[in-house]
């Protein structure tokens, strides 16, 4: 009776700059292939980040025109581990050949040819959550128009007016439809841009 193999965390290295398509090349060949069973999970380890930059702008007052500094903050992502992407996977020979021929990919992190998986400690040492990496990530800055996609107001657009990275909310005034404008905490994960 043979043993039903657990899927592992394994490292693949690939070109700089190429990890998303890495990841997006072995996802479609997963679908196309129907290898969902081997390949379950295929992930560029990223981070927020908040950058704040000072802009100038024209303000009209009691009919002069100022110029007043405001900041602009904007959340991006950035990659934890350049040049690399983490793949949750069963090793056959099918998987391994699907991985190591992507166009980007220069092989697997281990010795030689042979894919060595993540241990535990390896995992918990990298310090990242991987069941929250890869979740929907919105990279927004403050005065950009954002549709609503969720809840009550689904459907209507704002302006996001304050973005709080630690809780993944925002605050976004929509005009509601009583004409008033209304201002909403939304989480991140409710909006889209525009």
């Amino acid at each position: 009776m043979s043993e039903i193999q657990q899927p592992q965390w394994y490292v693949v290295h690939t070109y700089s700059g190429h990890e998303n398509k890495v990841k997006a090349t072995i996802e479609k060949a997963v679908k196309t292939r129907g290898m969902e069973d081997c390949i379950k999970r295929v992930i560029v380890p990223t981070e927020d980040v908040i950058e704040t930059t000072k802009v100038k702008e024209k303000v009209k007052e009691n009919g002069e025109v100022k110029e007043v500094i405001k900041e602009k903050t904007k959340v991006r992502q950035r990659k934890i581990y350049p040049s690399y992407v983490l793949i949750k996977m069963i090793i056959t020979d099918e998987s391994w050949y699907i991985v190591r021929n992507t166009k980007g990919v220069t092989g697997f992190v281990g010795p030689g040819s042979k894919p060595v998986p993540l241990t535990e400690e390896e995992v918990k040492f990298m310090g990242i959550d991987l069941d929250k990496i890869g979740e929907n990530h919105v990279d927004l800055e403050v005065g950009e128009t954002v549709n609503v996609c969720d809840g009550l107001f689904k459907g209507q657009s704002g302006i996001v007016k304050e973005i709080d990275v630690k809780n993944k909310m925002a605050k976004v005034c929509i005009n509601a439809s009583s004409g008033n404008e209304v201002s909403l905490e939304i989480d991140l994960k409710s909006i889209e841009r525009i």
